[in-house]
């Protein structure tokens, strides 16, 4: 398999462990061994315990709750490798986190997306490979390559597979805000159904409230497609509005399940009859709900490895 007359090696940090491991099950290959611990005073500490040298290295790590521990689990890994003459650092990163920090919405604020990205070079890392970040624009925040894989074909194949033809005349799908436009028309291209528009407004951080809806829903089984669900706010609201409209049911799609907050109490409460995720966030057991349902993204994440490792393109995975 190795053309590079090198070894590649997958390493794991404490939140990308379950999708590292399901990534070495699709590979057939073991898990590269590391300790990740924390010293007595809370600082990170990280042990690589097999040789690095001259191999190609993946990092899987989404730096999701607690996104600073995480963060600085990756970036104490990658300069370690860095350290031990690792010949390539890649870092997958399933769920970017501050990816909603992409620039300045009032005066003096951070850009705190551009810092994490600066950091991360930084640290040593040669190469991103991510999922459905909040603002595509974020790769321009890298002076390093970054694979930019999307969600929405996992979900629509998983989406196709279930309802067949049948989707093509009693479904809608719909973009809960303006900015989830293209996603869900590309979303509903794929299944094959018309679309319609939420118009909404963010009075407040994490609070949305909805205007408008573009288009027809009367009659119509509703999916929403989203790249995340963090509160439910918009999700719920968009819900409700659909319902309102003549629903006859709600469907949720997204990518990141970030389920902070209230969201699971939100999503109980709320019409949606079934939430369909990624796990690209890991769930904590508090989180989980039979309103769930949660796809591995390992597989995907496995082909693309495989293909940067082989330098084979990545443009046949947004299909």
């Amino acid at each position: 398999m190795s053309i590079h007359g090198k070894e590649f090696k997958i390493f794991a940090g404490s939140a990308g462990k379950s999708t590292a491991e399901q990534i070495c099950s699709c590979m057939q290959i073991p898990l590269g061994r590391s300790q990740v611990g924390k010293f007595s005073d809370g600082e990170t500490a990280v042990s690589l315990l097999e040789t690095v040298r001259g191999a190609d290295c993946f990092i899987v790590q989404s730096t999701s709750d607690p996104v600073n521990d995480n963060l600085m689990e990756m970036l104490i890994m990658a300069d370690a490798m860095r350290r031990a003459s690792a010949a390539r650092i890649t870092a997958v990163i399933p769920y970017f986190g501050y990816a909603r920090q992409d620039r300045k919405a009032r005066a003096r604020d951070p850009i705190s997306a551009k810092l994490v990205a600066d950091l991360i070079t930084a640290a040593g890392v040669d190469r991103v490979l991510t999922m459905d970040l909040h603002a595509a624009q974020i790769q321009g925040f890298f002076n390093i390559p970054v694979d930019h894989l999307l969600g929405a074909p996992v979900l629509a194949s998983f989406i196709r597979e279930r309802l067949g033809d049948e989707v093509k005349d009693g479904y809608v799908v719909v973009s809960p805000d303006l900015g989830s436009v293209t996603r869900a028309r590309t979303f509903a291209a794929k299944i094959g159904c018309p679309m319609a528009i939420v118009d909404k407004r963010r009075p407040r951080p994490n609070e949305s409230e909805v205007m408008n809806v573009i288009g027809d829903v009367k009659g119509k089984k509703v999916i929403l497609v989203d790249d995340m669900i963090d509160t439910a706010g918009s999700i719920c609201n968009a819900a409700r509005a659909m319902m309102e409209r003549g629903a006859l049911e709600v469907t949720a799609c997204a990518t990141h399940g970030v389920l902070s907050g209230p969201a699971v109490e939100r999503l109980e409460e709320s019409p949606i009859r079934e939430v369909i995720l990624l796990d690209t966030v890991p769930l904590k057991e508090e989180k989980r709900s039979s309103k769930l349902t949660i796809l591995p993204v390992a597989p995907h994440f496995a082909e693309a490895i495989e293909r940067i490792y082989m330098d084979k393109p990545i443009s046949p995975l947004f299909v």
